[in-house]
Order: structure tokens, then sequence, then C-alpha cells
């Protein structure tokens, strides 16, 4: 730490070392925790240990700091409420320095201004319970099943992507390239099994999918722009675009997905999630699909396919992605969410080497790339055949719940609306006119059962609360028929006992 100190000054340095030691005490600077031990301060401040050492005793003998045996000097938590009062003056008979306490500044011009700027847009946000765990019934989205993670293979590869020929790779600064081997990866083993064709020039790793939106959106739109997108759809999704300034044109969505008959006027880019639509899980038909392709070459705009859970599909086989039939009027973005872990961030776009060079170049003076060792685990992930069965597990897993869940939702919420999609990590249900889901979210969270509505889907902040999205992946499945039955409890109790 640094602590100033006048080697000219008639001050001892001790006294120094011990006002510029509670001083940062007195500003919580250390919280309650650990100080360095003598020896690491001598050495940072260039002095002698026994001068540090009598700076400690002075603020052990004022109950600053306590000295505990095998920890050093920590600082004392029972005595919070003296830690911000200055340090004691003259007419308390002990020698001070000056008054530790740092001076009234004004506060800055420029914060006053940042606070007083409009919001970035007036869009809903999603809101995710941090403390989503502690919830017996958690049917949270956007989690996966933390007890079937691949922990040893990934810790296995995470080793080994730090040792011999890929110590550099994980290491080194890779200016705006990604890494070769989790390229060659993406295009020989991931990307086929979505009927794509790609070379790496047509693909860009990112920091999950919400980077490569960022990027997407970034280069294609400029203020004023109409963006088609789904109508309920991602938030997160709407809030990029429209902060980018462009003007939100919401498309229905029925069981065949997103309705593209009528097509708006002069749109400059479309965004949808054809395999499981976001969030009703709704497959586009093949005829939409064909249609919405013949649209985007006739109006001369791009196609961004959301593929986040494409290959957790539970009936049938899984529908290709969009962007297997037209590569050049599709931009794919695809991320590793669903099948490892959110909290890796790893995701990747693909699209024609023009638009992904110029995404590159983006991305360079933002992130430059993202972790190189992070990248390279999951190549070795990827070629150890580790990742394919990861997903095999997965699907398994999910369908199992899924098929509970939507067993549970029949036995015990009969008079809720939902269609059962082909795949998808989450139900879209719809409540009984007169239920506030709002209302019905507060009470099933004291009862243990977390769920999450769906108003912030709809581009219309007026929307009912009477919609419910019910993740099933982060849930045991013996918990799912509890669960509901738990939160069709409560929703009878809202409703009067209907």
């Amino acid at each position: 730490m640094y602590i100033p100190l006048d080697h000219d000054s008639p001050e001892p340095l001790y006294r120094q070392v011990r006002r510029g030691l509670q001083r940062a005490i007195s500003t919580g600077d250390f919280g309650v925790r650990r100080l360095p031990s003598s020896r690491e301060l001598a050495a940072s401040l260039g002095i002698s240990r026994n001068t540090v050492n009598l700076a400690y005793q002075e603020l052990v003998a004022d109950g600053y700091v306590s000295a505990q045996p095998r920890s050093g000097m920590v600082v004392n938590p029972e005595l919070a409420d003296r830690l911000a009062r200055p340090e004691p003056g003259p007419e308390s008979g002990r020698e001070s320095g000056p008054d530790p306490s740092p001076p009234h500044r004004p506060r800055p011009q420029w914060l006053g201004d940042l606070a007083a700027r409009p919001p970035l847009d007036t869009l809903p946000h999603i809101s995710k319970t941090a403390d989503w765990q502690r919830y017996r019934y958690r049917f949270a989205t956007g989690h996966v099943p933390l007890e079937a993670f691949p922990t040893a293979a990934w810790l296995r590869c995470l080793r080994t992507a730090l040792g011999g020929e890929h110590r550099a790779a994980s290491l080194q600064d890779s200016q705006d390239a990604d890494d070769p081997l989790l390229l060659e990866a993406l295009c020989r083993d991931v990307l086929p099994a979505r009927g794509i064709a790609a070379d790496p020039a047509r693909v860009l790793v990112t920091n999950g999918s919400q980077q490569g939106m960022h990027l997407i959106t970034t280069a294609l739109i400029g203020p004023g722009a109409r963006v088609a997108v789904e109508d309920p759809g991602y938030p997160d999704a709407r809030h990029i675009l429209a902060r980018a300034g462009a003007r939100l044109v919401g498309l229905p969505v029925d069981r065949g997905g997103v309705v593209v008959e009528p097509w708006p006027d002069d749109i400059a880019m479309a965004l949808v999630t054809p395999s499981h639509q976001y969030p009703t899980n709704a497959t586009l038909s093949a005829p939409r699909r064909a249609r919405l392709l013949e649209l985007a070459a006739a109006g001369g705009f791009p196609v961004v396919e959301d593929d986040y859970d494409g290959e957790l599909r539970y009936v049938g086989r899984s529908t290709p992605a969009l962007a297997a039939s037209d590569p050049a009027s599709v931009v794919y973005l695809g991320s590793f969410a669903k099948f490892l872990a959110p909290g890796l961030r790893l995701g990747y776009v693909v699209a024609e080497p023009e638009l992904i060079a110029y995404l590159r170049d983006l991305r360079r003076y933002m992130v430059r790339h993202p972790s190189g060792h992070l990248q390279r685990a999951l190549a070795l992930l990827i070629a150890s055949g580790e990742y394919r069965r990861w997903v095999r597990t997965l699907r398994t897993l999910l369908r199992e719940r899924w098929l509970a869940a939507g067993q549970a939702v029949d036995r015990h919420l009969p008079t809720w609306q939902y269609d059962p999609a082909a795949g998808g990590v989450s139900l879209w249900l719809r409540a009984p006119d007169g239920l506030d889901t709002r209302l019905l979210a507060g009470r099933a969270a004291a009862a243990g059962v977390l769920i999450e509505t769906g108003e912030t889907c709809f581009l219309d902040g007026d929307q009912p609360a009477c919609t419910v999205r019910l993740g099933f992946a982060s849930i045991r499945t013996a918990d799912i028929e509890p669960g509901i039955a738990a939160l069709a409890a409560e929703a009878r109790a809202l409703l009067g006992g209907r």
C-alpha cells in the first residue's frame, strides 16, 4: 500500500506510518480483514520492520487493530464505530499529526451532469433473482443444471490449456485474432450439427451472444433504422437495438413462430429466434422460414438468427438453423450458455467474411479478444468429444424435466394456457383472467417457489401481467411436480379458491 513519508519531517517515521494506516482504516480501505505483515509493509515503504512494528503497536493500543494468532494484524471488528473518528488531537495529551480525515471537496460537475442524463432507453429490464439457489422450487430461467456440469473434464482442459504447446495460445495477446483451434472445432464439430457449413473466415468468437448482438447492431444499424423484432421477444436484444437509435417494429408470434405476413415496410434488419422462439418456444414453420428469407433477399436486409438453444429439442429431429438455408442473408448468433454455463461468457457469430472482418475490428477496440485460456480450454473440450457427450447428457436430462413440467402443469394448472413446444428450457404459460402474475410471483416466493413473469418480453409497456416463463433447467426433476402444485395453491388463493 502507499503511505506518503517525509524523511525530513521532525515527525517520527513510525508516527507517519501509523497515521497513514489509521487513515486507510477510517476510510474503510481494509474493511474487516488482515493488514499487511510488518515485513511486507516495510519492504513496500523502504523502511525498517521496527518502524512498522512501532506503528502497529500504537494502533493495537488505541484499539484500531488486534493481533490474531497465525493471522497477523486485523482490523478490530468490534470497534467499527471508532474507525470513523479522527485521531486524538493535542488536547488528549498524545502527540498527533494532521487530521487524517480527507478534506471536503465539492462534488465534480461531470458527476452531476451524468446523473442528470435521461435513461439510455425506456424499455423494461429483465430482473433476475440473485439468490435463486436458495429456493427449493426454482423455476428460474437462464441457468444450467449445476450438479451435472462436466467439472472434471473442464478442469482437465483448463490445466492442459496452460501447458506445453497450448500455453502460448492461452496467455498471449492475440490482438484481434481468435484461437485457431477453437475456430476449427466450431467449424468441424459444432456448426455442422445445426446444418451450417462454414470456414474460420466466417466465424468470430465473442464474450457471449449479447456481445455478438451489440457488435452486429453497431455495424449495421444507425439512428432511425426500422428493425423487425418478435413480440413477445428477447428484452436484452431490444435494449441493444434501442440504444443504437433503432425504431423497433413488433411482429406477433403464434404457434408457428413469428408472423411474417403482412411484412412491414422499410425494414433495415430482422431479429428472430426460429428454433425455439424466445419466450414462447414455438418453432418457426417451414413456409414462414422460406418466406422470411425471400423477404430478406428482396428487401436487401439481414436476418439475425439467435439460436441459443437450437439443439435442445425433445420431439423429433432438431430443425436446421435458418443460416443453413441462406448463409448470405442470415447472420447467425450462437452461444455456449445453455450447453456449458452462462458465466463462461463464450459465444460466436457466423456470417459472410466481409462482415466478420468488420466485427473483428470493432471488437478489437472493445476487448481485443475473449480470454485465450477459455478459448483454448473449450477447443480442447470439443476436440476430446467431452462437449458432444455433455450435450447428449444435457438433452436427456432436460427432456426428463420437460416431460415432468408439462405433466405437472396439465395436472395442477388445467385452466392455464400453454402450447407444449418441442424443445427449449422453459414453458410459456398464460394465467386465467383476473390473476396478476406479479402478485402471484411474490406470494410464490414466500412459499419457496421462484417464478419469472413475462410482461418484460412485450414491447407494449401496458401489457397485462398474466404470463409466466417457467424454467425447468435448474430445478431437480423430483421437485418439479410439488413445486407446480405449490404454485397452483398460491394461484387459487389469489383467485379466491377458484
